[in-house]
C-alpha cells in the first residue's frame, strides 16, 4: 500500500522532472521507488504518469528505451545458456557510457539522493525475466552461471562457477609423465589450436584426465593439485595417488562418474565433486619399492645398516642453505642378485627418493650406509596414505 502523504510528495517532484525530461515508465519509476517501497518500477512509473495525465514518451531521456527491448537480450542469454547446467545464475551489464551520465544528470540536477542505478535497474529487469524463462534462481554470492550482456556491442557473455574433484589415480605403464606440457603456441594461456583448454595433446596421466574431464564436463580447462608425484617410468599401485582438480568453466555440473575410470594406462577411482580444494599443505606418506644396483658386490653384514636408517631423520641440504628434515618409518629389503637389492620404504610425503640413493647432500644415504656406491634403477609408488 503506497503512502498516500509521500506518494503526493513524488508527484510533484515527478511532475519538475518530467516537465523538462521524457522517460520511460521504468526509468521515471525507479526514481521515487525505494521512497515509497515499490518494488515494480514500471507499474510505479505508470502510477505517477496516470496521475499527471503524461503520455507514455517515444524515446527515454535516460535509457532511449533501452528497458522496452529487453526480450532481445533475453533471447541471447537462452541460447547462449542452453549448453549449461544450472540452477542459480546472476546477471551483470556493460552500459554506454552516455546512459550512465544522463542518469547522473538527473539524479544530480534534482538532487535525488539514495536511488537505485540505471545500470542496477536493468541488471535487476534482466534477472527476472530470465529467472521466469528458465525457472533459475539468482544468486548474487556464488551463482551457477554469471551472465553478463554488453550493450555497447550487443553481445552475451557466458562463465559457469568451477567445480572441483577428489580422486585417486593408479598408473600400470612406465611410458606416462604425471603432467602435461603447456600448449606450445601459447604457452597454456588458450588458443585456437589447443582448442583454448591450454594443453594440445594428452600424452601424460595430467593430458588422459584432463581429455576425460573436457568431454565428461564440457569443461573449458584443467588445474591440477597433486598430491606427491612420480617419475615417467614409475608405475602407482594400491589405491592410488590422491590429487585434486579445478576444472573452469563448466557446461555441466551433474555427471554420473563410475567408481573406476580405465583411461589407456591410468585408473581414476573414486572420483567425486567436493566443495572447494584445501588450501593448507596436505600432509601424506608414502610406500615406496625402489630396485638398486651397486657398484660392488653386496655384503650381508652392510646391509644390515639398513635398519639404522629409520632411527633418525634424513636430512636434505636445499640450494641456497635450505635444510629440511624427512623420516623412513619403516625399511624392508631383499638382495636380489649380488649387486642388486629391493628396498620397500615407508616414508614422509615428498621424501627425495632418488637423491636418496646417492646424493652427497641427503645425510645419510644408501651409498654411504651400505658403503658401496649405488644407483636407482627405478621405483614404484605401493600406496600413498592421508593424514
Amino acid at each position: 500500500m503506497i503512502n498516500a502523504s509521500i506518494f503526493n510528495k513524488v508527484i510533484i517532484d515527478a511532475k519538475k522532472i518530467i516537465k523538462g525530461y521524457d522517460l520511460c515508465d521504468y526509468c521515471l519509476g525507479r526514481l521515487f521507488a525505494k521512497k515509497l517501497s515499490v518494488s515494480s518500477n514500471k507499474l510505479l512509473g505508470k502510477k505517477i504518469r496516470l496521475r499527471l495525465r503524461k503520455k507514455s514518451t517515444k524515446n527515454c531521456y535516460i535509457c532511449k528505451n533501452l528497458f522496452s527491448n529487453l526480450v532481445l537480450h533475453i533471447s541471447k542469454m537462452s541460447e547462449g545458456s542452453s549448453d549449461f547446467q544450472f540452477s542459480t545464475f546472476v546477471v551483470g551489464v556493460i552500459l554506454k557510457p552516455s546512459i550512465v551520465d544522463r542518469d547522473d544528470i538527473i539524479r544530480s540536477r534534482f538532487k535525488l539522493r539514495g536511488i537505485e542505478s540505471v545500470k542496477t535497474a536493468i541488471s535487476k529487469e534482466i534477472g527476472k525475466m530470465f529467472a521466469r524463462k528458465t525457472n533459475a534462481t539468482i544468486d548474487q554470492i556464488s551463482p551457477d552461471l554469471t551472465l553478463t550482456i554488453n550493450f555497447k556491442n550487443d553481445s552475451c557473455e557466458l562463465r559457469s562457477k568451477s567445480l572441483y574433484l577428489h580422486g585417486r589415480y593408479t598408473k600400470k605403464t612406465r611410458s606416462l609423465s604425471q603432467k602435461q606440457k603447456a600448449c606450445e603456441n601459447c604457452s597454456g594461456k588458450g588458443c585456437f589450436e589447443c582448442n583454448h583448454h591450454g594443453i594440445s595433446k594428452f600424452n601424460s596421466v595430467e593430458g588422459k584426465m584432463a581429455q576425460f574431464l573436457f568431454e565428461k564436463f564440457g569443461a573449458m580447462k584443467t588445474k591440477f593439485t597433486w598430491i606427491g608425484g612420480e617419475n615417467k617410468t614409475s608405475l602407482v599401485f594400491g589405491k592410488g595417488r590422491p590429487f585434486f582438480v579445478k576444472l573452469i568453466n563448466p557446461h555441466k555440473r551433474k555427471v554420473r562418474l563410475d567408481k573406476e575410470i580405465i583411461q589407456n594406462g591410468i585408473a581414476i577411482k573414486n572420483l567425486s565433486i567436493i566443495d572447494q580444494i584445501p588450501k593448507k599443505p596436505i600432509q601424506f606418506k608414502s610406500k615406496i619399492r625402489l630396485l638398486i644396483d651397486t657398484e660392488n658386490k653386496i655384503k650381508s653384514r652392510d646391509l644390515l645398516r639398513l635398519k639404522n636408517i629409520t632411527k633418525s631423520p634424513i636430512v636434505v641440504n636445499e640450494k641456497f642453505g635450505i635444510r629440511s628434515e624427512k623420516s623412513v618409518y619403516d625399511i624392508k629389503y631383499k638382495k636380489t642378485s649380488p649387486k642388486s637389492l629391493s628396498i620397500m620404504l615407508r616414508v614422509d610425503g615428498g621424501f627425495p627418493i632418488k637423491r636418496f640413493v646417492d646424493d652427497d647432500d641427503v645425510n645419510p644415504n644408501l651409498s654411504e650406509v651400505l658403503k658401496n656406491r649405488s644407483k636407482c634403477k627405478k621405483f614404484d609408488f605401493h600406496e600413498i596414505e592421508l593424514l
